[in-house]
């Protein structure tokens, strides 16, 4: 059975479950929470009033590294719906060198698919292990039991033929145990896919793959096999696959995806400020507002050609982002601006919310660096005057170096646990580390250097 369709969470528990993950941005939490919300209430709804209610998308505004993506990607998870992030920059409008805004929605159908696919695998994957392992125990052991293949039954006597079961339940036991995983057999493998190849659909350029077992569908011909030797567990793991795909129903997949997607799918489009502003001029602003017109039709609803079928963007989610330093959301084309009714400013993060980052989420950096050099037998501590450092530095480094947010913790904790984790395995003196306030200061001096802005203000300009 698949997943059910979408968990009914209250915002509220919405809320909580983001509040485990991201540290404040509560007026973005609770956005994205009765977005949510409202698409469970939908799916609810008579089918006449159902197909009515358009979800509210919105626009996200906040400097980078502040939550914009994790908030999206967080609460996609928690509800089970396909996500894709996309920039905004990346789309040129039609006419225009690079890729048309449609395809974000063929990527987003791909996400969904392959999503479909892994909880379908999970139903069958117990029967093509089983199966795989057969078919392994053929190429090591043929003859051993009758095979899909070979119709004629076991040659030689009863004795004989009790040694070749035997034999293979021998086996059976080895592989199982991963005691043949370097051995070499040979085994019997599709062709696989075919090189991507270019097709120019009525919306544009989608690329197209084509395995082995559908042009063999198409020529009415038997499914062309290869013989390969590998590593007994490689072959494992290819032949499980190979029975995967013959098990799952993909008329049903594919259905089941395309469903997904159009009654929960969600599109972030990042840097969306990067294509706002209007220009009477000519030149590059064109195609900026050309992106904008182009993605209006799909925000408002359309029907998108993909090499599946035809999918409906309705019911998609689109959250757009951006910091809009330079511009403004109201640069935006006024039709555009309209299909985002709901706009939420995220905060700046402070260096006390740096010290909340470091230490209150479930996935805090300090927490997998512990348990990452863990691995290694070494014992990683962290002071609160040490993470308040940390915090400080992180917080300089963004006035001084150019503000990334929370991004520059991830720069700051590396650059500070590098040496212990290049020593960890077999060069370290002493297996407990402690980060305390006089280990971060001695240990990033350079870093305290690069950022102190009194030296930077009263240093001469170098000379060129």
């Amino acid at each position: 059975m698949l997943s059910p369709p979408m968990r009914d969470l209250t915002p509220a528990e919405t809320v909580a479950q983001l509040d485990r993950y991201i540290v404040g941005q509560a007026s973005a939490k609770r956005a994205v929470a009765v977005a949510v919300r409202n698409r469970w209430r939908r799916m609810q709804l008579p089918p006449e009033m159902r197909r009515e209610v358009t979800p509210k998308n919105l626009l996200l505004i906040g400097n980078t590294g502040v939550g914009k993506t994790e908030i999206a990607r967080r609460m996609a998870h928690l509800v089970g719906a396909p996500l894709l992030k996309v920039e905004a920059s990346k789309y040129t409008e039609v006419g225009y060198v690079g890729r048309d805004v449609e395809s974000m929605v063929r990527d987003l159908l791909d996400v969904g698919i392959d999503e479909v696919r892994s909880e379908m695998v999970r139903e069958v994957e117990e029967a093509a292990r089983k199966q795989a392992e057969e078919r392994l125990l053929d190429a090591l052991a043929p003859g051993s039991r009758r095979s899909p293949w070979d119709p004629e039954p076991p040659l030689g006597s009863a004795e004989t033929v009790d040694a070749n079961v035997a034999f293979r339940e021998e086996l059976r036991a080895k592989i199982r145990s991963g005691e043949l995983d370097q051995e070499t057999a040979v085994v019997s493998l599709m062709e696989g896919i075919a090189p991507l190849a270019q097709v120019f659909s009525g919306s544009g350029t989608e690329y197209m793959g084509i395995d082995a077992q559908t042009m063999a569908t198409l020529r009415g011909g038997a499914v062309p096999r290869k013989a390969k030797r590998m590593r007994i567990a490689d072959a494992r793991r290819a032949l499980e696959k190979e029975e995967q795909d013959a098990l799952l129903d993909k008329d049903r997949m594919l259905a089941e995806a395309m469903r997904r997607v159009e009654e929960m799918g969600i599109l972030f489009i990042d840097e969306i400020d990067k294509v706002a502003g209007r220009s009477h001029d000519g030149g590059p602003d064109v195609s900026r507002e050309g992106v904008q017109r182009d993605l209006l039709p799909i925000v408002e609803g359309c029907t998108v050609s993909t090499r599946y079928g035809p999918i409906r963007t309705d019911h998609i989610l689109f959250i757009a982002a951006g910091a809009f330093h330079i511009t403004s959301p109201d640069d935006l084309i006024p039709e555009l601006q309209g299909r985002f009714p709901v706009r939420v400013k995220l905060d700046a993060l402070t260096q006390k919310d740096f010290v909340r980052i470091l230490t209150e989420p479930v996935n805090a950096l300090p927490k997998q660096y512990a348990q990452l050099l863990g691995v290694d037998g070494v014992d990683l501590r962290f002071e609160p005057d040490g993470i308040e450092e940390i915090a400080i530095l992180a917080d300089r480094a963004n006035i001084a170096l150019g503000e990334i947010g929370a991004r520059r913790l991830h720069t700051v904790v590396e650059q500070l646990l590098a040496p212990i984790s290049f020593a960890a395995p077999d060069r370290l003196t002493s297996r407990t580390i402690v980060v305390s306030r006089a280990y971060v200061k001695e240990t990033l001096k350079s870093l305290y250097e690069e950022t102190d802005l009194t030296r930077r203000i009263h240093e001469p300009p170098a000379k060129k």
